[in-house]
């Protein structure tokens, strides 16, 4: 039977999808790279591959952003390659030049050994069991974090390098979610960069045991989320006949059958979304992982995970569900006041520095979402600066707290940050140049984007949810400028915490961040610009 059906078919009838290589390169030279750096890992000695990784990352995103600037810089028209599976258009480029920014200034952090000795990170997740006169304790808390090492006895313990891979792949992931146009596309590439920073937040060199609860909880949760996005993913191909962006608005366009699929499918498919935002009141994740994970790897999630999932977001209400967006819009309205009083209010009663910006996270989540309703050309342009902004300067922030430090490593206490600016003035003024930022203070890039987000939604008929971001904002002020009355107004301790000279590598991301926050500020005319210059095609 099987050999007359194959005689009966036509000669070439399966022909391959056409590839556009020029379109998709930085994609290809990222997970490339990642790959590669896999094979580092397994034939080299350890002692040789922290500068060949350091090397690799660095040369891999330098050559992914001179790829897209060639082709960025043609001017091409938007198109669809890989068999209409990704789309490449203005706003594609511009997430993944932004990625691949975010990303570099990452990696920098990531490779510095001089904050950390050794790094930031250990071979192994699992706690040691130590023996002490009263029997066998398990360790993992304060100070008692000193790993085996792997070089000479007696030498510095090692830098740890499986992060390098683990951070192109997760990064190789986000570029592939943002330009995905299809959702089972979309859905593989949100499980590529969520399993390598499962397994990143768990490898802290310090306060161990709260770095793996971390990450058992982002894991678990995580899974939660890729479950309500796969299953809204069969349901809306249950709807539509298709998992394709643009099929998906056909079909809501002129289908005359029951919407209960439709939107359905878009609510649990947005769920896995918001989720991956850490937009309230599916943020539950956020302070945990935040305060737990890795200093430099909470930089990364902050800055490039927030890029992803909001140029998801955007992609998939604008293509797919623009004819419907008044069935929807008011459950979202809903969303992104809760985010934004969530992360306002909640943000007020945090001791932690690491958890307060995970709150101010939240928050900047649900103004986020006032751009990504905005179905309009000025919401997408207002989506992607106040993208690019809010990434460096978060990336900057973390960067700056890896630098406070006492015995016990991070002094991420409040309390702990007290008369910061006697002890290094430097230090307090840049801290405190980039808190003005995330509370939207003119000068700094971030009122450039709140005005911009802020702008595109009282155009598109959101004047309400504009008042009570507006509020919100300024609730949120207190907070940041709390942090700044700490420093400048409050005796240090004697036993107070010390501020580390950062290495290289940390001091480049720390200057990168507060550079294109003040630039994006004063002039941000081009990245505005290169942001408005169309909107997400399917």
């Amino acid at each position: 039977m099987t050999p007359v059906l194959l005689a009966q078919a036509p000669a070439g009838a399966i022909t391959a999808p056409p590839i556009a290589y020029g379109a998709i390169a930085p994609v290809l030279i990222v997970l490339g790279g990642a790959c590669i750096a896999v094979l580092v890992e397994a034939f080299l000695p350890r002692h040789q591959r922290w500068p060949v990784q350091v090397a690799l990352s660095l040369v891999v995103l330098a050559a992914a952003g001179i790829t897209l600037g060639v082709y960025a810089g043609g001017s091409p028209a938007a198109l669809t390659t890989l068999g209409d599976a990704l789309s490449v258009d203005n706003p594609t480029l511009f997430l993944w030049g932004t990625l691949l920014l975010l990303g570099l200034g990452s990696i920098l952090l990531i490779a510095d050994r001089s904050v950390e000795p050794g790094g930031a990170f250990i071979p192994t997740p699992a706690s040691r069991a130590a023996s002490g006169g009263g029997g066998t304790t398990v360790t993992g808390g304060g100070g008692d974090d000193v790993d085996r090492d792997y070089g000479e006895p007696g030498s510095a313990p090692t830098m740890q390098t499986e992060v390098f891979p683990f951070a192109l792949f997760a990064l190789g992931g986000m570029m592939v979610f943002v330009s995905a146009n299809d959702l089972l596309t979309m859905f593989i590439a949100l499980e590529v960069l969520s399993l390598p920073l499962y397994l990143m937040c768990g490898l802290a060199r310090r306060r161990r045991l709260l770095s793996q609860e971390a990450a058992v909880k982002y894991f678990l949760l995580g899974a939660f989320a890729s479950a309500f996005f796969l299953y809204g993913l069969a349901l809306l191909y249950g709807y539509a006949g298709s998992v394709k962006l643009s099929a998906i608005a056909d079909a809501a366009a002129g289908s005359d059958r029951s919407d209960a699929l439709l939107f359905g499918g878009l609510a649990l498919l947005v769920v896995g979304l918001l989720f991956k935002g850490s937009v309230g009141p599916f943020h539950a994740w956020t302070p945990d992982v935040y305060q737990g994970a890795p200093t430099p790897v909470t930089a990364f999630m902050a800055a490039c995970t927030k890029v992803a999932a909001f140029g998801a977001i955007s992609r998939v209400l604008f293509v797919a569900f623009d004819t419907t967006r008044w069935e929807w819009r008011g459950v979202l309205w809903a969303v992104a006041i809760v985010s934004m009083v969530i992360g306002a209010v909640l943000g007020l009663t945090q001791t932690d520095i690491k958890r307060m910006i995970a709150y101010s996270s939240i928050a900047h989540a649900g103004f986020l979402l006032l751009g990504s309703m905005s179905i309009t050309e000025q919401g997408v342009s207002g989506t992607l600066f106040y993208l690019i902004a809010y990434g460096f300067t978060t990336l900057a922030v973390f960067g700056v707290i890896s630098l406070v430090r006492d015995s016990d490593g991070e002094a991420s206490h409040l309390s702990q940050w007290a008369g910061l600016a006697k002890r290094s003035p430097l230090l307090a003024g840049v801290m405190s140049f980039l808190l003005l930022a995330l509370a939207g203070i003119p000068l700094t890039s971030g009122f450039t984007a709140k005005f911009a987000i802020f702008a595109a939604a009282l155009d598109d008929g959101m004047a309400p949810l504009v008042i009570i971001a507006l509020v919100a904002s300024a609730v949120a002020a207190f907070f940041y400028l709390r942090v700044i009355v700490l420093m400048y107004f409050n005796e240090p301790a004697p036993d107070g915490p010390t501020v580390t000279v950062p290495g290289a590598f940390t001091t480049a991301a720390i200057t990168l961040g507060v550079l294109v926050t003040l630039l994006l500020g004063i002039v941000p005319s081009l990245a505005l610009g290169m942001a408005s210059g169309g909107p997400f095609s399917g």
